[in-house]
């Protein structure tokens, strides 16, 4: 299955971002969101969610390749209130939740609709 990919909106050092539109969720094929330009620590991603029910969102832990040695600690997981719901994840340990890659997976529950988007923080302003 091929996951659906979350492009990084970058937040401006002293500066402005507009809001972005974000990603259709997809309970279907779930996310990746790819950091090799960046790491989990320097990201947050928010969530939010258009249906009439409360959903979770999960962001899987890391598996051996590459070594995650704190994968073992497991998922994180948000709910998503109902109607209009927002909810921020991270900063993400690397050492926790990396995937081969350099990618982090999400994955959405079933029956959730709305928009993913993930916030890359600049360092050293």
């Amino acid at each position: 299955m091929a996951r659906t990919d979350v492009p990084l909106s970058n937040l401006v050092g002293n500066g402005s971002l507009a809001d972005p539109a974000g990603t259709n969720l997809d309970a279907t094929n779930d996310h990746s969101i790819n950091v090799a330009v960046t790491h989990p620590e320097e990201i947050l991603i928010r969530v939010t969610n258009t249906a009439g029910a409360d959903h979770t969102v999960t962001v899987k832990a890391g598996g051996s390749n590459p070594p995650a040695w704190r994968g073992g600690q497991g998922d994180i997981t948000a709910t998503v209130t109902a109607t209009s719901g927002v909810t921020w994840i991270g900063p993400l340990s690397s050492s926790r939740f990396l995937q081969a890659g350099n990618v982090l997976y999400v994955d959405i529950e079933s029956g959730h609709t709305g928009k993913i988007t993930v916030f890359k923080v600049p360092r050293g302003i």
